[in-house]
């Protein structure tokens, strides 16, 4: 099974939107846009984002803790912060993994 070097960009989404549905590119770029404010959004006020068969973007607050330079062995302070984590559901893990996803954008 070979890596693909293909990103999939919101132009590309839109335009796979724009010929399933028939919605002008605009309204499709549009929505796209949309969808991606509303889950920032969301995220930003520090709640979690659930797509339900593809998964979910999670929000953790990692304490303060020290750590070291790789290089050095210094030790370093790294300062308590918020990251931004995603967990696939299981029915896009088995369509990764059956490699049953469709080949067309």
């Amino acid at each position: 099974m070979g890596k693909s070097s293909h990103t999939l960009t919101k132009a590309e989404i839109a335009g796979a939107i724009h010929r399933a549905l028939g919605i002008s590119l605009t309204g499709s770029a549009a929505m796209v846009e949309a969808i991606m404010e509303k889950m920032g959004s969301a995220l930003e006020r520090g709640e979690n984002v659930k797509i339900t068969g593809f998964g979910t973007f999670l929000l953790r607050d990692k304490d303060a803790r020290v750590g070291r330079n790789p290089k050095t062995g210094e030790e370093a302070p790294i300062s308590p912060r918020r990251v931004l984590t995603f967990r696939a559901s299981q029915q896009l893990k088995d369509q990764i993994a059956n490699g049953s996803g469709s080949q067309r954008a």
